[in-house]
């Protein structure tokens, strides 16, 4: 539990932030990439020039601690905002050496507290819990509620996440037995993640994930091969296509 000191620092952590994003707005980028964003993008309009003198700024005014990143990424999540998100997830990152399992276990909640669209969800499935993985911090079963989270883009980071350890596994059939469950999800940001990871995992094992597929192709939604297959050739395509 966060003491009064604790809670003051986070929340003036985040009015520094706050304060820095809204002097340096620019509506043409909002604009330039709200098209990615079904789900909508509300933003503030930061360009990386602007995301790297927030960061420099903040860093040498405070002390940012794995502690206060964690305590004021609450705030930053629950805005809606864009790049305050991205703010928690950059000074998170910089304590990646420091995960433990309790870290873990507040890194999950996030996903309650405001990750609601893919760009958040594929940057902590690539930078972030795939550490946990590596690491060993936890094993795998520790992302098994994921597959069937409300958060649908907690499901997709279920599958996402496992793209990094890909190189680590000597056979993938754990992975494989692991993504079954999203395999028939029915929401369309799920199906793509699962297809990115059936693609990288077609790169390293072709025989092994082509047996996958070719278990799945019937039953699983077609968006899911149209990503997995996406770079074999058209032969190799029409083999996944599914039978009528």
């Amino acid at each position: 539990m966060k003491s009064a000191a604790e809670s003051a620092r986070a929340a003036e952590f985040t009015r520094q932030v706050r304060r820095f994003c809204k002097a340096n707005a620019n509506e043409a980028i909002v604009k330039k990439y709200s098209r990615f964003f079904r789900e909508g993008y509300d933003a503030y309009g930061l360009d990386d020039k602007a995301y790297n003198e927030c960061v420099a700024q903040v860093s040498m005014e405070n002390n940012i601690t794995l502690r206060l990143a964690l305590d004021a990424a609450p705030e930053f999540l629950e805005s809606g905002k864009y790049e305050e998100t991205i703010f928690a997830i950059r000074f998170l990152k910089m304590h990646i050496g420091e995960f433990t399992l309790d870290t873990f276990k507040q890194l999950e909640k996030w996903f309650q507290h405001g990750i609601g669209n893919w760009a958040h969800a594929d940057i902590l499935s690539g930078d972030v819990f795939p550490v946990f993985l590596i690491e060993n911090i936890v094993p795998l079963k520790a992302f098994e509620s994921w597959r069937t989270a409300g958060n649908k883009f907690q499901r997709r980071a279920a599958a996402v996440t496992l793209i990094k350890t890909l190189k680590e596994k000597k056979d993938f059939r754990e992975l494989f037995e692991f993504i079954e469950p999203l395999m028939t999800d029915s929401a369309r940001e799920v199906h793509q993640g699962v297809g990115w990871f059936l693609r990288e995992a077609w790169k390293l094992r072709k025989v092994e994930t082509e047996k996958f597929l070719m278990k799945w192709k019937n039953k699983s939604p077609r968006l899911i091969y149209r990503y997995a297959t996406e770079k074999m050739t058209p032969a190799q395509k029409r083999v996944f296509k599914k039978n009528e």
